[in-house]
């Protein structure tokens, strides 16, 4: 997939957000089934193995939602999505962070998310 300008970065982190929304939901149930169906593992009105592996399968499904956009998922707790751009001449990726309200952020390819900076 090509390059995002902002503009269609933000569009699309606006068009993920249900798709965000429901895995951040679906991340924490899979994590409490989880630890329900270790052995010896606290019991969950969620369900259990075939509740897990049904979250897993869903988280799956979202992840590969939003891959399908072009941005690229970097993280999952807490969710971390990043949009190829070009800033000035300078391949970066446009970065949103979960809790953030907006996409504000962006770092040079080759700095990672520690070189984060604020959009200009």
């Amino acid at each position: 997939m090509g390059l995002f300008t902002l503009a269609e970065a933000r569009a699309e982190l606006a068009r993920l957000r249900p798709v965000l929304d429901e895995l951040v939901a679906v991340r924490a149930d899979a994590v409490e089934l989880a630890a329900a169906v270790a052995p010896g593992g606290p019991p969950t009105r969620l369900g259990g193995l075939p509740e897990w592996k049904a979250a897993e399968a869903r988280l799956d499904e979202l992840m590969t939602a939003v891959q399908q956009t072009g941005a690229e998922l970097k993280g999952l707790a807490p969710l971390l999505v990043d949009f190829p751009a070009d800033l000035d001449g300078v391949p970066v990726l446009l970065c949103w962070l979960e809790g953030e309200p907006e996409l504000a952020w962006y770092h040079r390819l080759d700095l990672g998310f520690a070189g984060r900076r604020r959009l200009p």
